[in-house]
């Protein structure tokens, strides 16, 4: 029997719902509904099975959102859930409401490019240890040197959270090198406690002229080189990742690197989907 497909990054949301002020006027496109019914054909299409959906808003409305889609989607094994991380105390009071909610498997607050400073503080590390202490996972997108230099003192401050890195920590493709960026993803894979998704995010979405496979191995296959398919996830990042490439392409796309990265057959099935299972809790 098959082991589960698991795309382990996307979104569903409705326009008028939710002040979406990540969105610029590069991306006209994303300024619409997006929802179950959107996306149900291309999951089919692509044998995707399950699902983790992730949070787009910074409040707590979003969360009341997510479980609504968790109630009515079949295919949301998982959610990615908002917590107030710059605020201790209400990232402390909304955990507790919402620690128990059926499929909660992570949580997270949109970083931009906010240098991460309070990473660095007692108090914002012990919001993370009660994350941890949840049995919950930190997701976070870290696209600059800066970021990525404090997800990794945090992960080896606390090494009983599990920590996501979203969309590959933004490499660097417009330059096509690997540069500072492949050297900070060795740092980071260096601790146990990170694992990674394979996908892209909206900057890499924005400013990338043209999707280009060969570009994208590249950086693929260095995650994979440092992570190991035990600590790589891929994921798709649904309905950003149409600002250059539909769901089935992109997957597709993503799909055949790994398979052709010269991992074993055997262990393909983690990136596929047993380490998002493992990362999130999920049930699949």
């Amino acid at each position: 029997m098959m082991a589960p497909i698991v795309d382990a990054h996307h979104h569903y949301w409705r326009t008028a719902a939710q002040d979406q002020s990540w969105r610029s006027d590069d991306h006209a496109a994303l300024a619409k509904d997006f929802q179950w019914a959107d996306l149900a054909p291309d999951l089919r299409r692509c044998g995707v099975d399950a699902t983790v959906l992730v949070q787009s808003v910074d409040s707590p409305d979003e969360n009341d959102r997510l479980w609504g889609y968790a109630d009515e989607v079949p295919t949301v094994a998982g959610v990615v859930a908002w917590l107030p991380l710059r605020d201790p105390g209400y990232a402390f009071r909304e955990l507790d409401r919402i620690r128990s909610l059926p499929r909660l498997g992570g949580v997270r607050c949109l970083v931009a490019s906010d240098p991460l400073d309070w990473l660095y503080r007692d108090e914002h590390r012990a919001v993370l240890a009660e994350v941890a202490s949840a049995g919950l996972t930190w997701d976070v997108v870290p696209v600059t040197e800066a970021q990525r230099r404090a997800v990794a003192s945090v992960a080896r401050a606390l090494p009983d959270l599990r920590i996501a890195i979203g969309h590959l920590a933004r490499p660097p493709v417009e330059s096509g090198v690997l540069g500072s960026w492949g050297d900070q993803i060795a740092e980071l894979a260096a601790s146990p406690n990170i694992a990674v998704k394979l996908s892209l995010g909206i900057d890499v979405l924005t400013d990338w002229a043209k999707w280009n496979v060969a570009t994208l191995r590249r950086y693929v296959s260095w995650a994979l080189d440092c992570f190991g398919p035990d600590r790589a996830m891929i994921a798709s990042n649904w309905p950003v990742v149409t600002l250059r490439k539909s769901y089935s392409h992109a997957w597709q796309d993503m799909a055949s690197i790994v398979a052709t990265s010269g991992l074993p057959e055997a262990a393909l099935h983690h990136v596929l989907g047993a380490t998002a299972a493992r990362w999130y809790q999920l049930r699949v």
